[in-house]
């Protein structure tokens, strides 16, 4: 929101010699964050004069048109001889009062202008647009002053530009969108600064005739419960805006386009009602609110043709036929409280302007400008609240501006469909900004805060939250207040809400900054030890940890080749969602995590082990909708149950992905690729991390989507699969676009079991024994089997088993391998001696033989 000083000083009595250092002060102590307040005299140095153009001579065979203009600057340049100036704009002629900035000048930006010779003619300044005065973004043409401009040639064009001013940009947070006007900073800044504010949203307003200004039904009283209109006949379709309306919006960063739309946008700044403005003429008949219907199309007056959602509203011609709706719907002519139409437009002819003001529901223009991508200056108020007893006065105010300045003749008749329902009073126990923020709020001082933001305060003793239409916390004893919040303050619905503004007003700075004192806690849980323990592990392998946004497109499920009865498809929608290509939560790792894989690859990384730890989300079927909960109280338990039961449930899992190499080439030899193994070993490195026994622990095939049926392991944990390991399947693979070969982990932490508290291993200082075994199995034989088969006969001697080679021959026969273990055997008290530790091994062989039919490779 930008605006200048002099617009405010309107409606607010600020002093003359206000500092600007302290004017961005008392902003800041109401909660308005300032981006700026620059005083526009001092952004352009030099001689700013106004000139008039005498003379313009085209040059042709340049690339671009370039023109040479003679210039009457006065006596600003010390000759009074005409300036010869060099510009590239066609919106001026002959006679046209321009603003020149002579050689010596400097503009915003260090922009330093000269004399110089450029094609071809000597250039002696420059002739000035909007934006190369830090005015506004309007580059396409230089700024031509109005003809009844005072000023002459050589004058000092700041204030004829309104340069003179000090300009305040500020920026509103979504739950004060009354500040995002005119209206709105001044009686902020007439709290603050204790001086008189004069209203314009209370001026007197012609209230509703029974014979309307023009025909309208709205058949949507939710999404829109007001609905004003008033009609102007016979205006002087040629009148310019005046120099001080478009002097304003320039500030304000809008483009003067004609007098009623110019109208329109200036009342939305001024009281913060955005309006539209119609071409009665261009009208086939009634008009009606209404959801947009399937199929239906409007082209807004930015040009682009845009496909409507059925949660649209729009203001349509129920004098055009349209086969896409039913009878009487008519044609979009608006997408309401967005952007006009086309086709029904204010044009250069037009002499009957009808008049549209509005209220709007703030959750239907905020999805409706998101789904649109467009975010226009009347959306971005009316999805932060608009003061819904604004439409009357603001065209009163509109209607009045236009006769003013372009003639014609206002209409008596004036609709006003209201169906704005009552504020809700809020009922405040008067002791309770005082308990919430630990400062004395005498009763006396509450009162008089919030009458002083437009509240009407009843005091009444006892007085309990349950009579009809009131919210808020009962008063057990003492006073209690009902209070009403100002139509122009949607944002004040909970005690909480009128215990901030309290707070706001009396000042931040009054509250003590006192931190709590931290109660003593049981240190970590054991899930956070786990989570912690796990991330470790998978840290010192050199896998990288990622956070990505848990939403997921539609197609994902698809992408992944997950089956149709799959339980991973069924995802919780979001109602607001940041994207609507990602509209889903996730719920596995893989799906996000493999997106930050393809995103690392376009930005030339080949060789990634990435991981991630977070929550999935499964919905609950049948869940329904959530109990409505306010803030005046804590939920009862029936309601905290009734809440958690449609929670979605949220299982934390953990995920790896990798891809190139694991091992890196270089003098020292040949890198080695990453594969479905590592991927496997990933698995069990978690599940060791996690406190969990290599008994409990197996690893079996399966084929489980997204993974290759011939690459996939399940990781069991006491029998219960608790996670999936392997290489991708190849059709996932080309459809994410990720290289050949790629392979990932997940794994469900929450349903690993809890690890019991492990005593502190011994630690042996006698020397182990190390024997290797190679034994040949069946190709279908798992080598973790082979390896818990051994693990159990060899006793509680082994300290260790590690595979280090599998081999396959001709010799050893079609359909056997050959898998090689090192076994570590040591005694805690003693040396072993050769026979224990054959014995050991020769027990834990026999049992490998007798499950799995394994021989000693060579016997």
């Amino acid at each position: 929101m930008r605006v200048s000083v002099s617009w405010l000083r309107e409606y607010v009595d600020l002093p003359a010699d206000l500092p600007a250092g302290e004017l961005e002060r008392a902003l800041v102590d109401l909660g308005i964050e300032v981006e700026s307040i620059v005083d526009l005299a001092g952004t352009v140095t030099g001689q700013l004069v106004v000139g008039e153009v005498l003379e313009i001579e085209e040059l042709t065979g340049f690339k671009k048109p370039i023109r040479f203009c003679r210039v009457d600057v006065g006596a600003a340049n010390g000759t009074g001889e005409p300036q010869e100036i060099v510009c590239g704009a066609r919106n001026f002629a002959p006679g046209d009062r321009v603003v020149v900035i002579l050689p010596g000048g400097v503009l915003p930006g260090g922009f330093a202008i000269g004399a110089r010779k450029t094609y071809g003619h000597n250039s002696n300044g420059m002739i000035c647009s909007a934006k190369e005065l830090g005015l506004g973004d309007d580059h396409s043409g230089i700024i031509v002053l109005p003809p009844d401009t005072p000023a002459k040639p050589g004058d000092d064009a700041r204030p004829v530009v309104g340069l003179d001013d000090i300009v305040v940009e500020a920026e509103i947070t979504p739950d004060r969108g009354y500040a995002m006007s005119v209206r709105g900073l001044a009686r902020e800044l007439s709290h603050v600064l204790a001086v008189p504010f004069r209203d314009p949203g209370l001026v007197p307003a012609p209230a509703g005739t029974a014979v309307p200004a023009y025909p309208v039904e709205v058949r949507d009283p939710v999404g829109c419960d007001r609905f004003a209109a008033r009609l102007v006949r016979g205006v002087d379709p040629a009148t310019p805006t005046p120099s001080w309306m478009r002097q304003r919006l320039t500030v304000a960063g809008i483009r003067s386009i004609s007098l009623p739309v110019d109208i329109t946008n200036y009342v939305m700044l001024e009281l913060g009602q955005p309006m539209h403005a119609f071409d009665a003429d261009r009208i086939a008949g009634p008009l009606v609110v209404r959801r947009a219907a399937p199929g239906e199309k409007l082209t807004t007056l930015d040009g682009v043709t845009r496909a409507l959602a059925p949660e649209d509203m729009v203001i349509a011609d129920a004098g055009l036929p349209n086969p896409l709706a039913g009878s009487g719907d008519g044609v979009p002519i608006s997408l309401a409280a967005v952007m006009g139409g086309e086709t029904s437009e204010v044009v250069p002819g037009t002499v009957n302007v009808l008049f549209e003001a509005a209220h709007w529901d703030p959750a239907m223009v905020g999805r409706t400008a998101r789904r649109h991508k467009l975010f226009s200056e009347a959306a971005k108020r009316w999805e932060r609240g608009v003061d819904p007893a604004l439409p009357l006065v603001a065209l009163e105010r509109a209607v009045r501006l236009l006769v003013e300045h372009a003639g014609g003749a206002a209409g008596d008749e004036v609709l006003d469909i209201d169906h704005v329902r009552r504020r809700t009073p809020v009922v405040l126990p008067v002791e309770l900004p005082s308990r919430r923020v630990g400062v004395d709020y005498p009763p006396a001082r509450v009162v008089a805060l919030l009458e002083q933001v437009g509240c009407t305060v009843a005091r009444s003793a006892d007085r309990l939250a349950e009579e009809p239409g009131e919210v808020g916390i009962a008063a057990a004893d003492g006073e209690a207040l009902s209070v009403t919040p100002p139509s122009w303050r949607p944002d004040l619905t909970d005690p909480a809400d009128l215990v901030e503004e309290v707070v706001r007003l009396d000042g931040y700075e009054k509250v003590p900054s006192l931190l709590p004192t931290a109660p003593p806690g049981r240190g970590l849980t054991w899930p956070q030890r786990r989570n912690r323990a796990v991330s470790r592990s998978l840290a010192e392998r050199g896998y990288v940890e990622v956070l990505a946004h848990p939403f997921v497109s539609a197609d994902l499920a698809d992408q992944l080749g997950l089956p149709a009865d799959d339980p991973r498809r069924p995802a919780v929608r979001l109602a607001n969602p940041l994207s609507e290509e990602e509209p889903l939560l996730r719920t596995m790792l893989l799906g996000p995590l493999l997106g930050i894989v393809k995103r690392n690859l376009g930005r030339g990384l080949r060789d990634l082990a990435l991981y991630e730890i977070g929550m999935v989300f499964h919905p609950r079927p049948g869940a329904g909708r959530p109990p409505a909960m306010g803030v005046d109280r804590r939920p009862s338990d029936a309601e905290f149950a009734a809440a958690d039961a449609v929670v979605p449930h949220q299982p934390r899992h953990v995920a790896v992905v990798l891809t190139g190499d694991i091992e890196p080439a270089g003098w020292w030899g040949a890198g080695r690729p990453a594969g479905w193994a590592d991927a496997v070993e990933a698995g069990r490195a978690v599940l060791a991390a996690a406190g969990l026994a290599e008994r409990q622990i197996e690893v079996r095939a399966a084929a489980y989507a997204p993974w290759h049926p011939g690459r996939c392991a399940e990781l069991l944990v006491d029998g219960a699969v608790v996670g999936h390991a392997g290489e991708l399947h190849p059709a996932v693979v080309a459809a994410l676009e990720l290289p050949r070969r790629t392979s990932a982990m997940e794994l469900d932490l929450d349903a690993l079991p809890v690890a019991p508290v492990a005593p502190a291993p011994m630690v042996s200082g006698y020397p182990p024994a190390l024997i290797d075994v190679a034994l040949v199995v069946a190709d279908s034989v798992p080598a973790q089997a082979v390896q818990q088969a051994l693990t159990e006969g060899a006793g509680e001697l082994l300290e260790s088993v590690r595979l280090f080679d599998v081999y396959a021959s001709e010799q050893l026969g079609a359909g056997r391998k050959s898998l090689a273990y090192k076994l570590t055997f040591r005694a805690p008290d003693r040396t072993l001696t050769v026979e224990e530790a054959v014995a050991a091994r020769d027990a834990a062989v026999a049992r490998a033989a007798a499950r799995h039919n394994a021989t000693l490779r060579g016997t």
